[in-house]
């Protein structure tokens, strides 16, 4: 499996295309959430994917520090539907860590997590620190992560 990850202005506008239409897909059409996708965080984050036969099959984006929270955070974490259930995700989220801690020195990764996520994440080391709470309309929890 190949990871690719990239800067907003390192992505080709095929990319670019395919990352946004891959989140409409899931966020907006599956999960029935009508929100701003485009939040001008992009510009700001790393962009974790991976492609087969020219098609984005995985995705992430990395934000940096102070973009959404103070630590660095994971946002927009998602499979395509035909490629779930292969344990893709934790591959995606490891390689994450990986880059975070390994190339820009954090320590700390804090996210949003959807709540029926809450066990993946804690698999991951991610601790719960937050109530639930609404975020378009879907309970979420927030989690931080502390590497040792």
């Amino acid at each position: 499996m190949k990871f690719e990850i990239k800067k907003f202005n390192e992505l080709s506008s095929d990319e670019l295309y395919e990352i946004l239409k891959l989140r409409s897909e899931v966020f907006v059409v599956e999960q029935q959430c009508i929100y701003e996708d485009c939040d001008g965080k992009d510009q700001k984050s790393y962009h974790l994917f991976s492609k087969e036969d020219n098609e984005i099959i995985f995705y992430l984006r990395i934000l940096e520090k102070d973009v959404s929270y103070d630590e660095v955070s994971i946002g927009r974490v998602l499979v395509s539907k035909k490629h779930r259930g292969k344990g893709l995700a934790k591959q995606m989220m490891i390689e994450a860590i990986g880059f975070i801690e390994n190339i820009l020195n954090e320590k700390e990764v804090r996210i949003s997590a959807q709540k029926y996520l809450l066990k993946f994440y804690s698999n991951l080391k991610f601790v719960k620190v937050s109530d639930v709470y609404l975020e378009d309309d879907i309970p979420h929890i927030e989690m931080l992560y502390k590497s040792l």
